[in-house]
């Protein structure tokens, strides 16, 4: 019974079968080729015999195995490797069949290898998830033939492999190593003038061309008989809070990933960068109630802690209460803070709904509200128009970009700060965001 669960009938086995088949039936009215076709048939028989015993002649021929990640990356390509070695004497050919996780909706994955005799190969492939939580990779079957190709033989490795799907730790490391090199402007990080100096004092130097001579340090400068100037770096321990709306508005999706993933994804790398600066990085989820809080701290776990809270995020995506956030900001934010609050206004109503909480939390708090240009209503816009009916949505979408414009001037109207972006450049558009307060000393 074995045998026959690991023995496969290619196609070629049966083009040749329905050839002899269809000798028979032109031996009936033609009696001279009867022999010729039962010769034929022996002869199909006894080669397919011969192709099964060098398949099944040993029991373990080839190996293979799957190397995946300990955990895949949010909305990122990830790669997953496969090696194979044949050691059979003679070349084979292979058909490698993955069982990929559900999520992913591959129904037809195979991949088709030739590989030489007493030799190894590897091959990579990618797979992009669109939702965190738990992957289970089934089977890997390896189909292997022979030059003859009648039959193959099924191999089968690495069953039933789960892997968690994370925030996007790929941008993590991505802007780790960007976000303090003379690469930024590249990326869209680009220098801010200060404004007064609200910096820590960090050390007497040299003056060099392009120093502000209004930091020139007089004392120092008589004492050395040469211009000396202070030095200030960026102040330290301020306190960041991520916000995320986890409600019905954070629902949409744009390229396969929600706007709450493509928040939680940047969220992750942002925590990276206040800590590096030398802040304390905090979080919470909100909707029908506030969840997943993380107190903001600078201690050595605490990207690790952040991390595990934006992958348990869960939601149904119910209508946002800000009246229970703004209640909690004031009641477990005691000092001053810079909190960016993640979430969506399509139109100035639905804002004007949420604004005196808003403004509530701007009069103890440096908020800055970040939420999502619509895409796709940018490329109608942009699309020409050729009837009537394409006239009216273009007309009607103008109206909705529009209302994301008044968005932010309402905003700026109460002192609260916003960020308008289009989902795919949150991470670059919110890092400089921070870093323009930063500069500017106005936390």
């Amino acid at each position: 019974m074995q045998f026959f669960k690991r023995l496969y009938l290619n196609n070629l086995f049966f083009y040749v079968l329905m050839g002899i088949m269809a000798g028979f039936v032109f031996a009936y009215f033609f009696p001279s080729l009867y022999k010729v076709v039962w010769l034929l048939l022996f002869i199909f028989l006894a080669v397919t015999a011969i192709d099964i015993l060098l398949l099944f002649a040993t029991k373990q021929q080839v190996k293979a195995s799957r190397n995946i990640p300990e955990k895949l990356s949010n909305g990122d390509e990830n790669d997953i490797l496969i090696k194979i070695s044949n050691q059979y004497s003679f070349t084979v050919f292979a058909k490698i069949i993955d069982e990929i996780p559900f999520q992913f909706q591959l129904r037809n994955f195979e991949i088709k290898r030739t590989i030489a005799a007493n030799s190894k190969d590897k091959f990579h492939y990618h797979l992009r998830p669109t939702e965190r939580g738990e992957y289970f990779f089934g089977k890997l079957n390896v189909y292997i033939a022979s030059p003859l190709r009648l039959v193959a033989r099924r191999f089968t490795f690495a069953n039933n492999q789960m892997v968690p799907t994370y925030p996007s730790y790929v941008q993590l490391r991505k802007y780790d190593l960007m976000a303090f090199s003379n690469h930024l402007f590249n990326y869209g990080l680009k220098k801010i003038r200060r404004i007064g100096h609200t910096m820590e004092f960090e050390q007497i130097k040299e003056y060099v061309q392009g120093d502000d001579i209004r930091t020139l340090n007089w004392k120092a400068t008589s004492k050395r008989n040469q211009l000396m100037v202070n030095q200030f770096q960026d102040e330290k321990s301020q306190t960041v809070y991520m916000l995320i709306d986890k409600g019905r508005v954070m629902k949409m999706p744009f390229n396969g990933l929600s706007l709450l993933d493509y928040s939680i994804n940047a969220s992750l790398v942002l925590a990276n960068v206040i800590l590096k600066k030398g802040d304390k990085a905090g979080m919470f989820s909100f909707s029908k109630k506030v969840e997943n809080r993380v107190l903001a701290e600078r201690r050595q776990s605490q990207m690790n802690l952040i991390l595990e809270n934006l992958y348990n995020i869960k939601t149904d995506f119910f209508e946002s209460d800000y009246s229970r956030l703004y209640v909690d900001i004031k009641k477990n934010i005691n000092h001053r803070s810079l909190i960016l609050l993640y979430t969506n206004f399509e139109t100035v109503d639905g804002l004007h709904r949420q604004l005196p909480y808003l403004k509530g939390i701007a009069k103890n708090h440096l908020l800055v509200v970040v939420f999502f240009n619509n895409t796709e209503l940018n490329e109608l816009i942009h699309k020409k128009a050729t009837t009537i009916q394409d006239i009216y949505d273009q007309t009607i979408a103008e109206k909705f970009a529009f209302e994301k414009r008044l968005i932010v001037n309402e905003l700026r109207k109460y002192g609260i700060y916003s960020v308008l972006t289009q989902p795919e450049n949150l991470t670059l558009d919110t890092i400089n965001k921070y870093l323009e307060i930063k500069a500017r000393g106005i936390l």
